[in-house]
């Protein structure tokens, strides 16, 4: 299940989704965010997760949301109903791919973090309830900083989470590079 970056849609993401799992048999899910707007003075729509405005409800309003996507999925595709998942996110979207592996989903999800940081109100205890995680950065990425990287691995071996930190050269994106590496993940 994916989750796209500030301004992106869930086509994008979906492009992503289906790049980096190629034709393994995943079923691949891409969430729009709620909060859409045109992107400067054109038709072309972004979305935002949330903004630091109201972001307790935002996050609330957000978690209930994901929940019912992944109840129509459930649905939708019943094969797939107690299985555990891969979220994967890019930049915003980290945050709420972190989210959904503690808060909507079944225990036992991964989550697949690229240029986006673990988010602060989960706890170590929380994160134990995600099963394994790849955190990619880019070495140039002015977004997610070789600190905020070097936090994040520290909160997943104190929570005892296994995780995977690579950097890429490259900087605040999606690239070929992170496909291959994150369809690698997807295969173990």
């Amino acid at each position: 299940m994916g989750f796209h970056g500030y301004a992106e849609d869930a086509e994008l993401q979906m492009e992503r989704l289906r790049a980096t799992a190629g034709n393994s048999g995943w079923l691949c899910v891409s969430i729009q965010a709620l909060h859409r707007f045109y992107r400067g003075r054109t038709e072309r729509v972004g979305a935002s997760w949330m903004t630091g405005q109201d972001r307790l409800l935002a996050i609330a309003d957000n978690i209930a949301y994901v929940k019912s996507c992944l109840d129509a999925v459930r649905t939708e595709w019943p094969e797939c109903a107690d299985l555990p998942g891969i979220f994967a996110g890019f930049s915003q979207g980290v945050a709420m791919a972190f989210r959904a592996a503690v808060h909507a989903a079944s225990q036992g999800s991964g989550v697949i973090a690229v240029g986006g940081d673990i988010p602060p109100e989960i706890n170590t205890q929380e994160l134990t309830r995600v099963s394994k995680v790849l955190l990619i950065r880019g070495t140039t990425d002015d977004w997610y900083t070789q600190e905020k990287f070097a936090t994040d691995q520290h909160r997943l071996r104190e929570s005892g989470v296994p995780f995977r930190a690579q950097e890429l050269t490259g900087g605040h994106e999606w690239s070929a590079d992170v496909t291959a590496v994150a369809a690698e993940f997807l295969g173990s």
